[in-house]
């Protein structure tokens, strides 16, 4: 059956709103005018579903691979449809139950399996994917067809790109397809929207080439889904009542890519408060402590941050007074050791990090002023004999890059991201007044904190700690700092 080709009408029923064809039978599924068409229709490889909830994005989803069965390719068309967990496919196999047996009276239902088969052959798999060491589990095998519902469910693009290598066949002219549906909230909601460079004007969203393959983005309203409105009119309200917040609120109903969504800092984030200006570093006064701080990785990104703290004495720059508050902590610049894909490091080596940064801070004039801050514990550990990375580091730059060991006690990340939100929060002006404490701040040149960190997400089984598995390396950094700054003026010794 080739969905995407029929014409329909759609008329009121007692069971609700239905289609027909033209000549007045009951069709018993059929794409809705709009994003389902388009998403059926689309020929590239990768495909997006995304946008509000609600547009019928899921039943798209089944009906991508449902509309190539007995079609002629038999056991060749293998599909697979994707979840983090087991439990998340209970959606899509009910739909799956309520659409394929009537569709298809021949298809049989393996429950144990959580998998399909179709009277000429074919096979369609629901399974689970939480971690990337699930690729192996699939390792080999060919799907033509491999999809992933609520793709923002997932921290990082790993498993999602090395599927990829599963997606074949070897019977010629057979289509290969790779979908996915994503609402714009989530721990993968920062690496999803670069991908497929989200928001994008129109239904259509651009055509993406890279590495010989295409891949397009394409947008669904709630309002085009005239069934469930039809059966559920008060269906928008509902959304509004179970949202947790406001970005889940515009996510939901607006399918809007410009929230900060994730959780941990999204309800003390305020761009407007907390990003600055781009001011000349060489007005930071004299008596404003400069230091650094940072987080290693390797086949991951490392992140070095260069922060200033106030001492209570402000400057000012184009009209505006900076650092009124004795503790002010500004992100004044950054390092990001990425190869531009997200959560992708570069390799470098400590030693060539270590020169880097001192080029830098000699590039920006404030080298000889910067102090040594807090870094990850694992530079200082040994390898190869007696060399670390943080020895690497010093013995590049005559000593100028060195490091102290970030506090790692327990309970330390719990305590580090709740000390972040109280600075965060703190740099809002208050209502009753000037500010009394000291907040946090980023300069505007900051992108990749702007990128990776108000959008991170708490862990679901312990909603105190970020999901370990996003894209977190500058927020691990900023921790450090923040965490260093607290024991420092706990202890009297901050200056």
């Amino acid at each position: 059956m080739k969905l995407r080709s029929l014409d329909i009408e759609w008329r009121e029923t007692e069971d609700g709103l239905e289609p027909f064809d033209l000549a007045g039978r009951p069709i018993t599924w059929a794409p809705q005018p709009g994003s389902q068409v388009e998403f059926l229709a689309c020929p590239l490889f990768e495909v997006l579903y995304e946008g509000t909830r609600g547009p019928g994005k899921t039943d798209g989803l089944l009906m991508a691979f449902f509309q190539h069965v007995g079609q002629g390719y038999g056991a060749e068309w293998r599909g697979i449809i994707f979840r983090r967990t087991y439990p998340e496919l209970q959606d899509l196999i009910e739909k799956s139950l309520k659409w394929f047996k009537t569709m298809c009276p021949g298809a049989k239902y393996n429950a144990s399996e959580h998998t399909w088969t179709f009277p000429d052959g074919e096979k369609l798999y629901l399974r689970h994917f939480l971690k990337d060491e699930d690729y192996w589990k699939y390792h080999g095998h060919a799907y033509p067809f491999i999809a992933w519902e609520e793709l923002c469910t997932w921290p990082s693009d790993s498993g999602y790109k090395m599927m990829m290598s599963c997606c074949r066949s070897t019977k010629v002219g057979i289509p290969l397809m790779y979908r996915a549906t994503a609402n714009p909230y989530g721990p993968g909601h920062n690496w999803v929207k670069e991908r497929f460079r989200l928001p994008h004007r129109g239904m259509v969203g651009p055509i993406i080439k890279e590495n010989g393959e295409k891949r397009c983005a394409i947008h669904g309203e709630l309002r085009e889904n005239k069934i469930l409105l039809h059966a559920q009119p008060d269906y928008i309200n509902k959304l509004r009542m179970a949202a947790r917040n406001d970005a889940e609120l515009k996510a939901w109903i607006y399918g809007d890519w410009n929230i900060v969504a994730g959780g941990m800092f999204d309800d003390v984030w305020r761009p407007e408060y907390n990003v600055l200006p781009n001011f000349p570093l060489e007005l930071i006064p004299a008596g404003w402590r400069i230091s650094r701080s940072y987080d290693h990785g390797s086949s991951k990104p490392f992140s070095v941050g260069w922060w200033v703290e106030s001492n209570g004495e402000p400057f000012e720059y184009n009209g505006v007074r900076y650092g009124e508050v004795r503790g002010d902590l500004i992100r004044v610049a950054e390092w990001y050791g990425w190869s531009g894909k997200a959560n992708e490091g570069t390799r470098m080596t400590g030693w060539n990090i270590g020169r880097g940064i001192l080029e830098q801070e000699v590039e920006w004039q404030i080298n000889g002023r910067v102090m040594r801050g807090p870094a990850d514990d694992s530079i200082f550990d040994p390898y190869d004999g007696e060399k670390s990375i943080a020895g690497d580091m010093a013995a590049a730059t005559n000593n100028l890059v060195q490091w102290n060991k970030a506090g790692k006690t327990p309970g330390s990340r719990k305590r580090g991201w709740d000390a972040m939100r109280k600075l965060m929060l703190h740099a809002h002006p208050s209502p009753d007044g000037p500010r009394e404490h000291p907040g946090l701040f980023i300069l505007d040149r900051c992108e990749q904190f702007r990128r990776t960190v108000p959008v991170l997400s708490r862990k679901d089984k312990d909603l105190d700690d970020i999901d370990t598995e996003a894209e977190d390396h500058i927020a691990d950094e900023s921790r450090y700092k923040v965490m260093e700054r607290k024991v420092e003026i706990q202890t009297g010794s901050w200056r």
